[in-house]
């Protein structure tokens, strides 16, 4: 069976990652991180995608975005890759591929997932033992949210926003979500729906974007269908 295309909905915020090549380290000192970083940053203005939340960990990347089109977001993905894959294996004398496969992408309803898919983001130093809390990690947007330094890499999102009137209520809201951390259900909910590349949202959103969309954004129930009895 042919491989739906990359569901990619403009205006909609996306979940995205991207691994190293068999748990590879891809960010060895800090500057990579600072090259990736800035390549991240001039690929944003010039694929017209807005970055709510970010963490850059050694083997990996995490991106909680918005595309302004359907291509946006594929010709990121693209521009990191064409710069940051030869700066990497030229200074660290290697060839070859140090992406692991194509990126993995779900579209998420904003007002459900987009909070608790931002603490995700911004925990997982912490649940991989390179943090001992989400702020002390600098590659990730977990300091802007909580008001530490102004991040250029983000934008805020309206849920952000409608965490508290002021600036100091919405960090110390989410201040609050972070210490609370995300549940087991929603850690798992996220993962899996990036993995298998399937909308995360309520049966109410799910059915709007496929009207949209005129596709399948979930899987289809298991199973033939139920025949109809002959009265």
């Amino acid at each position: 069976m042919a491989r739906l295309p990359r569901l990619v909905i403009p205006h909609q915020t996306h979940h995205i990652t991207q691994a190293g090549i068999d748990g590879k380290t891809i960010f060895a000192d800090h500057a990579d991180y600072q090259a990736f970083a800035d390549w991240l940053k001039a690929g944003l203005k010039q694929y017209k995608l807005s970055l709510h939340a970010y963490c850059i960990l050694p083997d990996r990347f995490h991106l909680l975005a918005t595309p302004s089109d359907a291509e946006g977001l594929g010709k990121l993905m693209q521009w990191l890759g064409r710069y940051y894959v030869p700066y990497f294996n030229a200074k660290y004398k290697r060839s070859g591929l140090l992406w692991q496969g194509r990126f993995k992408a779900t579209v998420i309803e904003a007002q459900q997932y987009f909070l608790p898919c931002c603490v995700l983001i911004e925990e997982m130093p912490v649940r991989l033992h390179l943090a001992h809390e989400p702020a002390s990690y600098a590659w990730s947007s977990c300091q802007h949210h909580l008001g530490l330094r102004a991040d250029p890499l983000v934008a805020d999102h309206s849920m952000y926003w409608g965490l508290g009137n002021t600036p100091f209520q919405r960090e110390a809201a989410y201040r609050a979500l972070l210490e609370r951390g995300l549940s087991s259900a929603h850690f798992n909910q996220i993962n899996d729906a990036t993995n298998k590349a399937w909308l995360l949202g309520s049966e109410a959103y799910k059915t709007e974007m496929a009207k949209l969309t005129e596709r399948r954004v979930e899987p289809a129930a298991r199973g033939r269908p139920r025949k109809k009895l002959v009265g």
